[in-house]
């Protein structure tokens, strides 16, 4: 079984994840940070990353992000680029990933924008995880050392919180750090039921 595990930036999904961490029969697959070693250790993408966006992509052989991430959140057709060069690098690694861990209860797929890549169809179900935005806004200023205006310009590519949840099986409001967990572990047991 794939679960699914989605939420705007800043609403938590990594406390979440971590939480599901604890349990030694789930396997976890973060998106995010796979994508980002697959951008740094291929050379089949780091050559289509350059031709994209330039050879400042890269210095000393090493993913500029925030070059990246300055061009494509306030340009869409190049976050569609991007998106059309990584993603379906990130499938075929998450297709492997799920073969080598066919014995766990289920896989958990962390994936912020889950619903904007279209990735909630191969879910059996979605977890998300939902925050008030003002408490997510100055979390990613805090963790990312940025500016309101570079949250909000990120935050306009995802899908509305509302819609998210209407598409998912489980809600996790992000209220405090006791609530999480139990709800983590309510989910938990439900899914190896």
């Amino acid at each position: 079984m794939i679960v699914g595990l989605t939420g705007g930036i800043g609403s938590g999904k990594t406390t979440v994840l971590n939480f599901f961490k604890e349990f030694e029969n789930v396997g976890v697959y973060i998106a995010d940070v796979e994508a980002k070693k697959l951008m740094n250790n291929s050379p089949f993408l780091k050559a289509k990353l350059i031709k994209a966006f330039g050879a400042e992509t890269f210095v000393n052989n090493t993913l500029q992000r925030a070059y990246l991430s300055n061009l494509v959140f306030k340009d869409s057709e190049k976050l569609q680029i991007l998106n059309q060069i990584v993603h379906p690098e990130v499938a075929k690694h998450f297709t492997e990933f799920v073969a080598l861990n066919v014995h766990k209860a289920y896989i958990l797929y962390e994936n912020a924008i889950l619903f904007e890549t279209k990735n909630n169809q191969f879910c059996d179900c979605i977890i998300t995880v939902s925050a008030p935005l003002e408490d997510r806004i100055s979390r990613i200023i805090h963790r990312d050392q940025t500016t309101r205006k570079a949250v909000l310009d990120r935050m306009q590519y995802q899908y509305p919180e509302a819609k998210k949840s209407l598409q998912s099986n489980y809600l996790i409001q992000n209220t405090s750090l006791h609530t999480l967990k139990k709800e983590v572990y309510r989910i938990h047991n439900i899914l190896t039921q």
